[in-house]
């Protein structure tokens, strides 16, 4: 009796560590599906889509006017075209620094109008800020912009709706620099983006004085590795 209760159990034990295992391959198979649907979908974009080695700049805009023009002045000597995400209420008050920009040859896309956690606003407000910054950044520029990036990446689903019904992409990363954090030097933040590099990378940064001083050795090191830098519609098909 004592026999057949041990083979019993171990039967039980079997079939549990089975439905186990069977259960955790579905749910693998089921995150790699969603990764790369988060990946490549019509609406969102970690990385862009082309097998190629190009690498985007995105470079967030809601401060750091004094680092902006040495910004350009190091994409100007390499003659590379970024693309920068101002909010709205920064291209309120610098409208001539943002043409500037524009017409140096670089895309804009946008920050929305608030520097805030989109993923806490309902549609209706996601919906009111990303189409604020919309106005205001087409009116200076001449152009309205393609692609959004939600500040900090908090979005939700209500972001997204709100985005794709005014026309835009929204814009991740898959490189980020963290350059806004005070212990952030020029040496952490080449590491950062120097180590991670592949295909149709999105690297975050902002206009920050240790970004501007790390700019120049990251480009450099990424052209020796055979890579283009462009924007982010560069690394789309």
């Amino acid at each position: 009796m004592k026999l057949i209760y041990i083979r019993y159990n171990t039967i039980f034990m079997v079939l549990i560590v089975t439905l186990l295992i069977i259960v955790s391959i579905l749910f693998a198979v089921n995150y790699s599906r969603k990764t790369n649907e988060t990946f490549f979908n019509d609406d969102i974009y970690y990385k862009g889509t082309k097998e190629e080695k190009i690498m985007a700049f995105a470079c967030n805009v809601d401060w750091g006017n004094e680092c902006i023009p040495h910004m350009l002045q190091i994409f100007d000597n390499y003659e590379i075209k970024i693309t920068f995400f101002p909010t709205g209420r920064w291209a309120e008050k610098n409208p001539e620094l943002l043409k500037k920009i524009f017409e140096k040859g670089h895309e804009i896309g946008n920050h929305g109008y608030f520097h805030k956690d989109y993923n806490l606003l309902n549609y209706e407000d996601n919906r009111k800020e990303i189409e604020k910054a919309d106005i205001i950044i087409t009116e200076i520029i001449g152009t309205k912009a393609k692609y959004f990036a939600p500040p900090s990446g908090a979005y939700n689903n209500d972001t997204i709706k709100a985005a794709k019904d005014l026309g835009y992409k929204i814009i991740m990363w898959s490189i980020d620099t963290i350059d806004w954090r005070k212990d952030s030097t020029k040496d952490k933040i080449i590491n950062r983006v120097v180590s991670k590099h592949h295909n149709s990378a999105i690297v975050l940064m902002h206009p920050k004085e240790e970004t501007v001083k790390a700019l120049p050795i990251i480009i450099h090191n990424l052209k020796e590795k055979g890579y283009r830098i462009g924007t982010i519609s560069d690394i789309m098909n």
